[in-house]
């Protein structure tokens, strides 16, 4: 599969930028996020480094035989009105696996927001793990990725400074962003 993402990539004219984070546990968090076109980019580009991630998506869309198809991806699903429930699911993750990485939207939709949803803060904090974060930038063609941010405890600050990483990247529908 690495090597058939690269090529599709490549075919497409996409290019990486960045470097893994030499450890084993962190989140990717993925922004903008405008477009399903971003999923299946992102999944290329993760695919492409070898990389086995997970993501969290709405249980709604785990139906048959779809769902299945989710859960090879990583999928995780996710019942939304059970926030806590699921930030401690992932912390536990983060405990008990020897490798775990996790990719989250924070935007947690594809339209526009006022603010990002806060649950990667939290679990990132809770299981002492950093966050990565990552980009899909249609202007460049360039997928890729920053370098780690250890949350500081300040999520206000912390996401100016995650925000600001973000500022030069043209998504898929800029109006969204």
């Amino acid at each position: 599969m690495r090597y058939l993402s690269r090529w599709i990539l490549k075919w497409l004219g996409w290019s990486p930028e960045g470097n893994l984070p030499p450890i084993d546990k962190y989140i990717i968090i993925i922004v903008p996020h405008t477009s399903m076109l971003d999923f299946v980019l992102g999944r290329l580009f993760l695919f492409s480094l070898g990389l086995k991630v997970n993501v969290l998506i709405k249980k709604e869309l785990f139906f048959f035989p779809a769902g299945i198809l989710l859960k090879k991806l990583g999928g995780i699903p996710v019942n939304r009105s059970r926030r806590s429930q699921t930030i401690a699911r992932m912390v536990e993750h983060f405990r008990t696996e020897d490798k775990f990485i996790l990719a989250i939207a924070p935007e947690g939709t594809r339209q526009k927001v006022e603010a990002w949803r806060t649950g990667f803060y939290y679990m990132a904090t809770d299981a002492h793990v950093p966050i990565i974060p990552a980009f899909c930038d249609y202007k460049r063609k360039v997928f890729g990725m920053g370098p780690a941010f250890e949350p500081t405890g300040d999520m206000e600050n912390d996401f100016l400074k995650l925000q600001s990483f973000f500022r030069h990247v043209t998504p898929f529908h800029p109006d969204r962003f």
